[in-house]
């Protein structure tokens, strides 16, 4: 009983330092969506919620070394610098990676009938569907998820 006790408390402390986190992302990321939003006519809530799951609310590796908060593939210069191989695409700043994102979506055949739509859930479909994620199923739940927790 006891160590299903302390298993417990364990497992509350790791989801409040998440939720901790992700919330610290968005204070951090809100304004900078909002305003790629307009730009490119894509749901904010979209724009934030893929950039959370993929950049791990900016605690993941890629985002971390790369400055990469989408997962995006591309060129980078860590085997020269760092001598690590990876396939990920490297940015000059969190912003780069944000505006790289918005260009990546508005050249999917999708944009053209979804732009100005704020449906994030018809968004996040379609973006599932081009091979963004290799788990689409599960990394549609996710996203969606942290949409409606954090009410972006």
């Amino acid at each position: 009983m006891r160590g299903a006790r302390w298993l417990g408390l364990l497992i509350l402390l790791i989801f409040s330092l998440s939720s901790s986190g992700q919330a610290h992302y968005i204070k951090k990321y809100k304004k900078l969506s909002d305003s790629l939003s307009k730009i490119y006519k894509i749901p904010s809530a979209v724009i934030l919620g893929v950039a959370i799951v993929e950049s791990s609310s900016g605690k993941g590796k890629n985002c971390k070394m790369l400055n990469n908060h989408f997962g995006i593939v591309g060129k980078n210069n860590l085997r020269k610098t760092k001598k690590i191989k990876t396939r990920y695409k490297q940015y000059p700043s969190a912003k780069t990676s944000y505006v790289d994102f918005c260009k990546v979506i508005s050249k999917r055949k999708f944009y053209t009938q979804l732009k100005g739509n704020n449906d994030a859930a018809l968004w996040i479909d379609h973006i599932s569907k081009t091979g963004y994620s290799e788990q689409p199923q599960i990394w549609k739940k996710r996203i969606l998820a942290i949409i409606e927790k954090y009410k972006l």
